[in-house]
């Protein structure tokens, strides 16, 4: 079997250089693919320089992650692709934990390894760790991190199949990577891999995450925690996922009430002075309203797939976590 390692880049040249080897030395498995978004720095020079052994894919604008990934793997033919960050470091024999699973399970279309802080290699990290899940109001969480909370890894979190897969490494079939659409290219980056799985879901697929594979994430490498566009995209795309994946008749009380609460925390930023991040939460909005009449009809499923409606966790995750202060995944109730 093929399998296409594929780290997107943009203006990460320091991150090529430090995790590369890794990338490298830790997967003999696999043929690697940098795919340069558009860079502004030195990071193609430094590929041609430095790794040759390296495949490389430009072009000239920034396309974003859904964009970017979507334009590169229309270039690789391979069984497996595996959408990997620039800041991620592998560890020894993370993939063939991955490659197994799916050979056990042909109803597997996508999965992760195990996210662990790259600071704090015993804690999970807060893009994936574990596994997601998102809860009714379609807010996304995972096993070991449920918002800034995040456990230490203390394998009590076995291998499972899960709501969504991190793209901070993402491994999927090909064929049905395509079957469904590839990523959302409105999206441009945030949750667009929670999209993805949940129409895989939607067209009968699983997802998992594998215990025995581990990689580490620095994190924050593109847009920091606290960036008002990262905030926009948030609210905006979270929108976005539930009118396309909630069940019809939940879809308007469900997109409804997000709203109302997406209202109060933009009070909240409001209150604390953080006037760019209250705009960003209004523009989001907007934008929400623009995908609504002008790109309803993206839905990146095709009419001849047997489409369902998949269950999330039953609970509010924002009343568990901030009303009831439950911390950890293993205290909710499925």
């Amino acid at each position: 079997m093929s399998v296409a390692i594929v780290i997107l880049n943009f203006n990460g040249r320091g991150f090529l250089e430090k995790f590369l080897p890794d990338v490298i030395l830790n997967t003999p498995e696999g043929k690697i693919y940098v795919a340069d978004n558009g860079s502004t720095d030195d990071s193609v020079q430094l590929l041609k320089e430095k790794f040759p052994e390296v495949s490389t894919l430009e072009w000239t604008s920034n396309l974003g992650y859904a964009g970017g990934y979507n334009f590169a793997l229309k270039q690789i033919e391979a069984e497996y692709f595996v959408l990997m960050n620039s800041d991620i470091k592998p560890q020894t024999n993370w993939l063939k934990p991955l490659l197994n699973f799916f050979e056990l399970h042909p109803t597997c279309a996508a999965a992760q390894p195990y996210i662990l802080d790259y600071q704090r290699p015993d804690y999970f990290e807060y893009a994936g760790a574990a596994g997601g899940y998102w809860d009714r109001l379609g807010y996304p969480f995972s096993r070991g991190r449920i918002f800034e909370h995040l456990e230490k890894n203390e394998n009590q979190y076995p291998t499972s199949f899960v709501h969504w897969a991190s793209g901070a490494c993402l491994m999927i079939k090909s064929e049905i990577f395509w079957k469904v659409g590839g990523l959302d290219d409105y999206f441009f980056a945030h949750m667009e891999e929670i999209d993805l799985c949940w129409r895989l879901q939607r067209a009968g697929y699983q997802i998992a995450a594998v215990a025995e594979s581990h990689v580490l994430h620095v994190g924050g490498g593109t847009l920091a925690q606290g960036n008002p566009f990262k905030t926009y995209l948030n609210f905006r795309n979270n929108l976005i996922l539930l009118y396309k994946n909630v069940d019809p008749a939940k879809k308007f009380n469900t997109i409804f009430t997000r709203m109302l609460l997406d209202g109060i925390a933009g009070i909240r930023f409001l209150c604390k002075w953080q006037w760019k991040q209250f705009l960003a939460v209004i523009h989001a909005h907007f934008y929400f309203y623009h995908y609504v009449i002008f790109h309803k009809h993206k839905q990146n499923l095709s009419e001849n797939l047997q489409i369902k409606y998949i269950e999330s966790y039953p609970g509010n995750i924002v009343y568990d976590y901030f009303i009831r202060k439950i911390k950890k995944f293993s205290d909710l109730k499925f």
